[in-house]
């Protein structure tokens, strides 16, 4: 009986602890965002659900001991733990509504800087790369290959992983986005990813892998190339 409840829970802290501190360190990936860990997270509790439901026996061995904890039948000296945290869960979701809708004399939080400076290496550097018909269409197939499953096969940031993230990909097709933007700061963020941000581009880390580990820097700037074609901008110059 205990163990159709404590299997469940090693399971979700397992999954867990995997999807924050080992998947980011594999080579190549980068910290996945919130929203992305509570998806897996929502996906496990649903296949142990599944799992447990099969058969009426499972169903029973791990629903029964979560239906008598609440309705208190044959609990025991548990009496006292169902009564503490059926006071103390209404108090804690009082106390947190509470705490997000006091008004406070608190100074409010630096603003996240969408686009902040690259470090002074990349300022100002220009594509190395010839801009001809075949390194465009190069670009357009690295593209293809490792950029378009998130910022998508029309350069739109609609991509079929790009539901999976907060912040979404960006959209290149729209004019605020790489429009504004050098392309020495495009060469920046593909080759550091989201883990290359400095601290003026929180709270919120881009999920934007570390293209340096696999891709060489000629690929980056016709990969560069290929975006500004494909979205139909223009990087943003100082001339």
């Amino acid at each position: 009986m205990k163990g159709a409840l404590v299997t469940p829970v090693i399971v979700m802290v397992v999954v867990y602890l995997l999807l924050k501190f080992v998947v980011p360190i594999i080579p190549g990936s980068a910290p996945l965002p919130f929203s992305v860990i509570i998806l897996y997270m929502m996906l496990t509790l649903s296949g142990i659900g599944m799992f447990y439901t099969l058969s009426k026996d499972s169903k029973d061995a791990f629903w029964g001991p979560m239906e008598r904890f609440l309705t208190g039948d044959n609990i025991g000296g548990m009496q006292a733990l169902r009564w503490g945290l059926l006071i103390l869960f209404p108090l804690l979701v009082g106390w947190q509504t509470y705490s997000s809708t006091a008004v406070s004399d608190e100074p409010p939080g630096e603003n996240r800087t969408i686009h902040p400076a690259p470090p002074g290496e990349y300022a100002g550097l220009s594509n190395p790369v010839a801009k001809t018909p075949d390194a465009i269409q190069q670009g357009k197939g690295f593209y293809a290959a490792y950029c378009s499953p998130c910022h998508g096969g029309n350069f739109d940031g609609k991509g079929p992983a790009a539901r999976g993230f907060n912040p979404p990909p960006a959209n290149f097709a729209d004019p605020t986005t790489i429009a504004m933007l050098q392309e020495s700061y495009l060469f920046w963020r593909i080759k550091k990813g989201g883990v290359g941000l400095p601290i003026e581009g929180m709270p919120w880390k881009s999920a934007m892998p570390r293209w340096e580990v696999e891709l060489p820097d000629e690929w980056i700037w016709k990969i560069i190339m290929g975006e500004y074609d494909g979205a139909h901008q223009s990087p943003r110059t100082w001339e």
